[in-house]
Formats: C-alpha cells, structure tokens, sequence
C-alpha cells in the first residue's frame, strides 16, 4: 500500500498542539468529534494513518485527562444504529466506556442530552449504575440559539446540573453526531466560570483538514461521509476576514459561529477566538507526504459512499435523497464508478459466467476474482482465490476439497434447520483452520488473511451482514451492487 501519511509525525506536533492550547486556560474541556478508535474513515483516506493514533496519543496524557460522553435521548429511545458496527448508540456508549477502562483511562460520567422524557431513559441509567458510571441528565437549553442572556443565565446553562472535574484536560466525546458534545462542554464552561475556574473549549475534529484546499478529494469525501447530515464543506469567512487566510470548515459549525462567540463571551468576558478554524487544533495537513496518494484514496471514499447510500436505498433504510447528493459530488469530481478498475472487471465476468461475482485487488496490484460455486459463495471463493495468489499456490490445487466443506453444509441443512445452499464465508474461514493443523499448504495460505488489510473488493450484489461482518473484521473495503442475490431472495 502506498502511503501519503506521516503518523509518526502527526502523533508529535498533534499532542504538542493539544499541550499547547491547555496551557491557554486553567482546565480545557476538548470536544472531540468522530471517533476516538477504530478512524476507519480516516484510515482509508490518509494511507498511513493508524485508525487508532488518537486514543495512542492521548493515552500519554492519561493521568491529567477524564472522559465525559454524551448521548442524544432520542438515539437511546429510538435505538439509533452506528451502521459500521450494527450496534445501537446506547449500546456503543457501553463498548466505549468498557474499551477506554481497560486502557486506563478515567470515565467520569455519561450526559443524557435534549431529554425531553422520552421512554427507555431510565433503563439505560441503569445499566449505567450496574457498570458504575455516572449519568446527567441536559433538557434542551432555554433561549438557545439566539437569546444568549437567557441560554447564559440560571434559566439556561444554569438549570443544568455540574459535572465535578477534577483533570486539567476534559474529552468530551459521543458514538455519534449530533449527540450533544458542544452543548455539554458550553454548560459546563457556564458552571466553572461561576465557581472561578479559568476554563477553555476547543475542538479536535479530522475532517474536513482546514489547510487542505475546499475540492480535495479528502474533503470532498467527508461532504459524502456526511451526506445525511447535509454537510457543505465551506471557505471559513470569519477566517479570512481577520487573517486573510483560507480555511474550510462546514456549514453548521460557520453558521454557528457568531452564537457561539456571543456564548464564549458572555461567559468568559473575553473574546478567545474570531474564527471556527481557531477553535480547532487539528493538524493532519501537517502531515501529508503524497498528496498524490490522498486524492486518490478521497476519490475512491467517496465512490465507496456512493454505493453504500445506494444499498441503503435499495433497503429501504434511507431516501434517494443522500445517493443523489453523493453523485452530485462525483460529477463534480469528474469520477464514476469505472474509477475501480475492478468494477469492470466483474461485470464483465457475471455476463460471461452467467454468475455473481467479487472482485478484489491485492496490494501488488493483482486483482482476483470469485464466482458462486456449489458450494461456496463468491465473496468466500474470492478470498480463497486472494490468499491462495498471494502465497503462490498454483490455481489447480483446492485448499478446501468437497469432502470438507460438504459435511457442514449437511449439518446446517439437516440438524439446524437452516436451509442454507452456500457456506458462508466465516464458515470457511474455520473451516480452513480446521485443515491448516494437517496441511502446511493451507497453514501458509491463511498467513497472508492479514495483507488483504486495506484492499479494495467490489460485488455484483449486497453482501448479507453475516458474511459483511467477517469482511470488515479482515479490514477488506468492500464495495456492492445495489442488486439482491436473486430476483426472489431477500438475503441482507
């Protein structure tokens, strides 16, 4: 894999630029935005970016820091899904504050924002209790957003309840937008000013890179990450008016801004910052080594969204609204879908076999490819083909003979009942580490699963989520057909 990023280097000057703007205020409370681990977002876009390198970095700084997170009322009573994971939000605040713990870091509450009594709040406290974890509870502010006497007031900020801090640095993060991360540290910057605590709000956000030009691909593909928010990246005009800069940021946190200044210096009877990208301490742009490498990687993130909009569509789960947002961003790149050389490469095989196929392109540039067998689904007969290649196998030899695979077809189809014409692809997997204690063939192929990290796989039709979940977890990004399996099977 090419790399167009330099984490060593953005672990360096992003920590000192977070040391930095602590050092401006007795305590800073950091919004963070998007996710604390597992950035795939960021990982497919900055080749060389570790998914993981916030929660590396701020780990050194983990005796002087505790965690707030925030969740929307409405996603817990809605049972609001984080679609990467298939998990709802309430259930992700969960997995977050148990994955952060076992890393050492300190949780000192969870803030259950614009509640406005609706159902299945107190279940989720308790669930809270019983993992020993603090909650709040945030109504909607009163006057907000444009009577900023009231929203700075007792009436306002004021009715909410303080959260005692004790750390010089406070993340405040969330399992998604829209879950009250700016409202929470806002509050409490209201309640420590009270008590004569020179306290600070920055944000820590990746994208869109304020230094990287308002077209690149790079931000372009965040506009498509964020289609259903309706997202505009825009050229920061506070900005440049004050330091004839160019800066992109987005719409909601631009057409926020005056508020938020008025809010800031109600409360702290300073103005501290003219600009949204002031309040920012990103600094991937920084970091950039191929800029090459990166519009690449943005063009091929926004075609994947493109498609991923489009399976949501066909599902039934979102409006043609976001996939046409996302093509108008497609056209304005003057890219389509043959931007994936493997994409043509399928739907010329499915016309000559008369058979779905997955196509997949190795890291050494090789693409490979896997049709429906008997037995096997194309997702699994391509990754079979992928490692078999990438170890050198020659095509002739079968990793996993009839005589295998067909016993546990039986079992699922007489004992479990499950009617299955198809191994699936975790099925596979087992069933290959199963063989690989006999034979070394199969023991050396399954040591290369680990360079289809990061490889692009496109196919002819929408892969269902039990086989979708073994993909991410191989780090494969997949793209698919908006098309069913058959015209009379419904198999996601």
């Amino acid at each position: 894999m090419k790399l167009g990023f330099d984490n060593e280097k953005y672990v360096k000057i992003q920590s000192k630029k977070i040391k930095e703007r602590i050092k401006m205020f007795d305590k800073l409370y950091l919004e963070v935005g998007g996710k604390l681990f597992d950035d795939t977002h960021a990982k497919r876009v900055l080749p060389g970016f570790d998914l993981n390198v916030k929660i590396k970095m701020f780990q050194e700084l983990k005796k002087d820091l505790e965690i707030i997170l925030c969740i929307n009322a409405d996603a817990i009573s809605k049972n609001k899904v984080r679609e990467e994971y298939g998990i709802t939000y309430d259930v992700e605040v969960l997995r977050l504050i148990d994955n952060l713990r076992k890393m050492g870091f300190y949780i000192n509450s969870v803030v259950i924002t614009l509640f406005n009594d609706q159902p299945g709040i107190d279940k989720f406290i308790k669930k809270l209790e019983i993992n020993k974890v603090k909650s709040y509870i945030h109504r909607p502010t009163k006057g907000y957003p444009l009577d900023v006497d009231t929203i700075c007031s007792e009436e306002g900020y004021g009715a909410n309840p303080y959260i005692e801090t004790t750390k010089k640095l406070v993340l405040v993060n969330a399992p998604g937008p829209g879950s009250g991360k700016l409202a929470t540290c806002l509050s409490q910057l209201y309640h420590e000013h009270k008590r004569g605590v020179n306290a600070g709000y920055a944000k820590y956000e990746t994208f869109p890179v304020w230094d990287l030009p308002l077209n690149h691909p790079v931000n372009v593909a965040y506009e498509a990450a964020t289609a259903d928010l309706h997202d505009i990246n825009m050229i920061d005009p506070f900005h440049l008016e004050k330091y004839n800069i160019k800066a992109v940021n987005y719409n909601r946190d631009i057409e926020l801004f005056p508020v938020l200044k008025s809010i800031l210096n109600k409360i702290t009877n300073k103005d501290i910052y003219y600009s949204p990208t002031d309040m920012g301490v990103n600094m991937i742009g920084s970091c950039i080594i191929s800029d090459e490498v990166l519009v690449d990687a943005g063009k091929k993130e926004i075609i994947r969204r493109y498609f991923n909009a489009m399976k949501a569509y066909k599902l039934g789960l979102s409006t043609d609204e976001i996939p046409t947002r996302i093509k108008l961003l497609m056209n304005h790149l003057e890219i389509d879908d043959s931007y994936f050389d493997i994409i043509p490469i399928a739907k010329k095989k499915m016309t000559e076999k008369n058979s779905h196929i997955v196509s997949m392109k190795l890291n050494n540039d090789i693409i490979v490819t896997g049709k429906e067998t008997d037995i096997l689904s194309p997702i699994s007969s391509c990754l079979i083909n992928a490692i078999k290649t990438l170890s050198g196998i020659p095509d002739n030899i079968k990793l996993l003979p009839k005589n295998i695979l067909e016993p546990i077809l039986s079992l699922k189809n007489s004992d479990l009942h499950e009617n299955s014409t198809r191994l699936e692809l975790s099925e596979v997997l087992i069933a290959l580490s199963i063989c690989s204690v006999t034979n070394p063939t199969v023991l050396n192929a399954l040591k290369y699963l680990k360079d289809l990290e990061m490889c692009d796989a496109y196919s002819t039709y929408i892969i269902p989520n039990s086989e979708l979940k073994t993909v991410k977890e191989l780090g494969i990004n997949l793209i698919c057909e908006p098309n069913f399996y058959s015209d009379n099977e419904f198999i996601y």
